[in-house]
């Protein structure tokens, strides 16, 4: 019965010791001023290729224009190769230089559209109402890079 008791005092002991760790942001880790904005989507399984193929008509066009503004500093598209499990199975990612940058701004607005066409429009508008169809949004993350020192 010592034994026991010995054994529980030494994991409340090691518990409690983990829990006492404070680390301190600047001190102990660093926080990027980047960030980046994940959405987490559930695609039907035998929907990915058709749900990418809009992505690529839609999602990666916007994406890349706001880029090459220098709106952003850059975007990917994450899949699973296990697409039946979990919550989700494709990852979309927009990276930005800081959080400032997701601001409304009515300059970089104004510069986007001036180089967005009716084509364009029209092509997005076409893959986005397929969508509900076959994907559900299942979570939208800002998300900043810790770096431990």
């Amino acid at each position: 019965m010592k034994l026991r008791h010995i054994v529980v005092g030494l994991a409340l002991t090691g518990l409690s010791s983990v829990a006492a760790a404070d680390l301190e942001p600047w001190v102990d880790y660093e926080v990027s001023e980047g960030v980046s904005m994940v959405t987490t989507v559930k695609v039907d399984a035998n929907m990915v290729d058709k749900y990418l193929e809009g992505l690529s008509k839609s999602w990666v066009v916007s994406n890349e224009r706001a880029k090459e503004l220098g709106q952003i500093e850059d975007y990917s598209i994450w899949v699973s190769d296990l697409p039946n499990s979990g919550y989700f199975n494709v990852l979309l990612v927009i990276r930005l230089a800081s959080a400032a940058d997701m601001q409304p701004n009515k300059a970089d607005y104004d510069e986007f559209q001036a180089g967005w066409t009716d084509e364009n429009e029209e092509l997005s508008e076409e893959q986005v109402q397929m969508y509900p169809s076959i994907r559900k949004i299942n979570g939208q993350y800002l998300m900043r890079k810790v770096t431990l020192k």
